[in-house]
């Protein structure tokens, strides 16, 4: 799907779902590595493997382009963009007690804006489960003939 980076909705919605959560985003330090990515092996490696390695390469980078959603320094969710292939946001994951709170719409956003400010025009997100949550969250629409995309390029594919 397409975002449109220079049309997102502002943060202001996002961070007050993140303060009634009593949760933070922010971009994590290469130190807080290997307790990220364990958060992610462990919600997601069994229906997702390759999230710990995508978010792994976006911790690496300096700046990060990935970001946490925390309560008290346990980690709830992670959001990366320019994992797979630059202009691409995801993968994105909210651990599942914590669904349906805003935070997964904070950590997209936060994720978005950072790809603006890095002077991106337009965000593909890659590997769409559900098309209506991204429309609806940031007026994504669908790019033809577009899947399986660059992850055709995965070995084994």
């Amino acid at each position: 799907m397409l975002v449109r980076l220079y049309e997102l909705p502002d943060l202001a919605s996002a961070e007050a779902a993140l303060a009634a959560a009593d949760a933070v985003v922010q971009r994590p330090l290469v130190l807080d590595a290997r307790r990220i990515l364990s958060v992610v092996a462990e919600h997601f490696g069994d229906t997702a493997p390759g999230w710990a390695d995508e978010c792994h390469a976006c911790l690496l980078r300096q700046p990060p382009t990935c970001f946490v959603a925390t309560r008290q320094s346990v980690v709830l969710g992670f959001a990366c963009y320019d994992a797979t292939a630059r202009g691409m946001f995801g993968p994105v994951g909210v651990i599942a007690g914590e669904r349906g709170k805003g935070i997964g719409r904070a950590l997209l956003l936060r994720c978005l804006h950072a790809m603006a400010g890095d002077g991106y025009a337009y965000a593909v997100i890659g590997w769409v489960d559900d098309p209506a949550y991204y429309r609806k969250a940031v007026a994504a629409v669908p790019i033809a003939g577009s899947e399986p995309g660059v992850y055709r390029r995965a070995l084994g594919h």
